[in-house]
């Protein structure tokens, strides 16, 4: 007989397939909309080029002359996006103007440059060249260089640094004559969330007493693993892992020979980064570093270069995290000629930003105490401008500027603007901070605990509830804490990568299907891989509707400014193809989402892979006097059944759609290596003869190709008893 299968909306991951019975047990790149299953829409790429690293901000705003932007932060430049292309607006930290500074090498891309004096500029680092003259003796030519720019390959010393070009010097070596002007990116952070050791970035707190001390005989680069010699190493462990510290760097080393050199040296341990070092820099014993009467052992979560951005009416606002704040005016003339400048009279050290409204101040999270003097950052203290002047923090009698330190958690971890409030989230709870005006302008109240926020970027607000994930689970606040019941948070806490990067964690609102979205890194991956996404339109309280798939986004913005969402996706690794030269911290693509059925991405279309499975569905024999009805039906897998036809449904379809009954007997049986298809089903598809044999049967719908997109209905299958063996 014909029988309607019918599954209740959202995935189940917490029952076994068997136990599932009735719903569905995993999907990819498939949504829930009034109900019903569909594949997800397609997505492509935007303003043609990559941007240089991993997306860490995202911000829409349209300006007072009516152009649309977007502003994006990676962990290594600001871009703002108008009009179909990409401006580089990042602020500047210094600028140099050298004469005769390059040097080149026959048969290798290494180009030295040198500075009167120090530079303080990092490998990795970027900066920019131009104002080039001429350059001789070289393949090179000035436009190599002018009006390019580099990522740091390495820094010899103080005075010096490398940058790589993408091929070989084939002349006999750079000169040059005239000028060249470096200006030098504001730093923003790693690409990645990483464990570290100790307090900041070593050892912390102070030592045993009578520590060994000495200096190192000769410079030594950034990356060099020999020549590292002690001028004494006679009070120096020489067996075993044992640890020394130069300037800022730890390294680790397991002899030392009889000319007091260093064998088995691992450089940068312990969190720090390996750099040059000058001769005669003092070498301390760090293996018997010490914190305040422990041992330095514990670990330290570095975090990745992050971006908070908002905008102050015209203004675009970014704060580069732990950093300076800076401001970019949108409306000014030849605006996308101009760089961000840093705010006068802001804070230079906050964890998170955000402009509140209607009041319009600028509030900083985590920030210093004293003005200017980074230092005194305290991640748990408040500070906020005067009402409408984004340069005044001092409060006074005649102003609304003031500060407010919370007391529950260690850190703030993000926050949001509400309808009516503030949502700010710690580590461990969620405050609200309201407008209150004059004499307070703010209040500020604890509403939630054991709450806290995963990551900086992990919560959206919608229709006056704010939504997010903390490390113990999902959350919603609509003027009461309610934890979000969720029927795959065993499979989302059981693997994700939340002791190094839970700041990696991104939330994204998608309005136009009622999507809340986080997109995380697994236990075996360092960048975002994974996605769960509940759906508050379709939810209830007896049956929360959540997803899951692979859709790795970095950061997204909902449709308000452009109508459609807007989303960055990560590649690491090396690509010298777009617009910094050297760079080893791979790329950003900026997508343009629920457009099409495919991925359009560098002109090329590849189809967007999407499939949903049930659990399995048994038959069982009618008792005797009962009804006609499926649920008179008993037994519970005790019968087989055979399994002559389906009838597909779809609501609507595009292309071609791949249908597999998957099969098994008993519930550890594989259902692989039974199955029945895949079977194409088409728009005209009216039935599918089969023949098979099972206790129990799962549907499996899916796509691979392009062109093609599906929102299912309701099935048939053609199945009767057919005894129990």
């Amino acid at each position: 007989m014909l029988q309607k299968i019918g599954f209740q909306p959202g995935i189940n991951k917490q029952i076994t397939a068997t136990g599932a019975e009735g719903q569905w047990i995993d999907c990819d790149n498939v949504r829930f909309r009034y109900q019903t299953p569909e594949k997800i829409g397609g997505w492509k790429q935007l303003g043609g080029d990559a941007l240089t690293g991993a997306g860490r901000g995202l911000h829409h705003f349209v300006n007072t002359l009516g152009r649309k932007y977007a502003i994006i932060g990676t962990n290594r430049i600001l871009y703002a996006f108008s009009g179909g292309v990409f401006y580089d607006i990042h602020p500047i930290k210094s600028t140099t103007t050298l004469t005769s500074a390059f040097t080149t090498t026959n048969g290798s891309p290494t180009v030295t440059i040198t500075f009167s004096g120090s530079h303080n500029i990092n490998e990795n680092d970027i900066i920019l060249l131009d104002n080039f003259s001429t350059i001789t003796n070289s393949n090179f030519g000035a436009s190599d260089f002018n009006d390019k720019k580099f990522m740091v390959t390495s820094v010899p010393n103080t005075t010096t640094l490398t940058i790589t070009m993408p091929s070989n010097e084939t002349g006999s070596g750079a000169t040059t004559s005239g000028g060249i002007r470096v200006q030098h990116y504001y730093p923003v952070g790693p690409a990645v969330q990483a464990k570290g050791f100790g307090w900041s970035l070593g050892s912390w707190g102070g030592q045993v007493a009578g520590v060994a001390t000495t200096t190192i005989t000769s410079g030594i680069l950034s990356g060099a693993t020999t020549g590292i010699i002690l001028t004494d190493a006679s009070q120096f462990p020489s067996s075993g892992t044992n640890f020394i510290k130069i300037n800022n760097e730890e390294i680790s080393y397991t002899g030392i020979s009889a000319s007091n050199e260093l064998t088995g040296v691992t450089r940068g341990v312990r969190g720090t980064t390996a750099a040059a070092h000058n001769g005669g820099d003092t070498v301390t014993n760090t293996t018997d570093f010490v914190a305040w009467g422990e041992a330095a052992s514990g670990d330290l979560v570095l975090e990745p270069g992050m971006w908070s951005l908002d905008n102050f009416g015209n203004k675009a606002i970014c704060l580069i995290h732990d950093s300076a704040v800076f401001e970019w005016n949108s409306a000014a003339s030849n605006a996308t000629s101009n760089r961000a400048t840093i705010i006068t009279g802001a804070p230079t050290a906050s964890r998170h930003m955000l402009v509140s409204t209607p009041d319009r101040h600028l509030v900083f999270f985590g920030t210093e105490t004293t003005i200017g003097d980074t230092s005194t950052q305290d991640d748990m203290f408040i500070r906020f401008s005067d009402q409408e002047n984004i340069n005044t923090y001092t409060p006074t009698a005649t102003n609304t500027a003031g500060t407010q330190r919370l007391a529950d958690g260690s850190q703030i971890r993000g926050a949001i603007r509400g309808r009516d409030a503030i949502y700010v989230w710690t580590d461990t709870a969620l405050f609200t901070q309201r407008f209150v005006g004059a004499p307070f302008t703010f209040a500020f109240a604890q509403v939630g605990t054991n709450c806290g926020l995963a990551g900086q970027n992990a919560c959206v607000e919608v229709d006056g509830s704010a939504y997010w994930m903390s490390e113990n689970g999902f959350f919603r606040y609509a003027g009461k804490l309610e934890s979000l019941p969720c029927l795959v948070e065993d499979f989302v806490f059981d693997d994700i990568n939340l002791e190094s990067g839970n700041q990696m964690v991104s939330a994204g609102l998608n309005n136009l299907f009622g999507e809340v979205m986080w997109f995380y890194p697994t236990s075996s991956s360092s960048v975002v891989n994974k996605m769960v996404a509940y759906n508050y339109f379709d939810s209830s309280p007896q049956r929360p509707v959540w997803t899951v798939g692979t859709l790795a986004r970095t950061m997204w913005q909902d449709s308000a400014v452009f109508g459609k969402p807007h989303a960055t996706e990560y590649e690491a690794g090396t690509d010298t193809s777009f617009d910094v030269v050297g760079n080893t911290e791979g790329r950003t693509i900026y997508y343009q989402h629920e457009t099409g059925t495919d991925q359009v991405k560098g002109g090329t279309t590849t189809a967007i892979a999407a499939n949903i499975q049930s659990g399995d569905f048994d038959i069982s024999q009618r008792a005797a006097g009962g009804g006609s009805g499926v649920a008179d039906l008993r037994g519970d897998g005790e019968f087989i059944m055979k399994i002559r036809r389906f009838v597909p449904d779809f609501i609507s379809q595009t292309g071609d759609t791949q249908v597999t009954l998957n099969l098994r007997n008993f519930s550890n049986d594989s259902q692989s290596s039974s199955a029945l298809g895949p079977f194409t089903v088409t728009s005209s598809t009216s039935k599918v003869d089969t023949r098979a044999r099972a206790r129990a049967i799962a549907l499996k719908i899916a796509n691979t190709s392009t062109n093609q997109s599906w929102k299912l209905g309701t099935f048939k299958l053609d199945i009767q008893p057919d005894g129990r063996r």
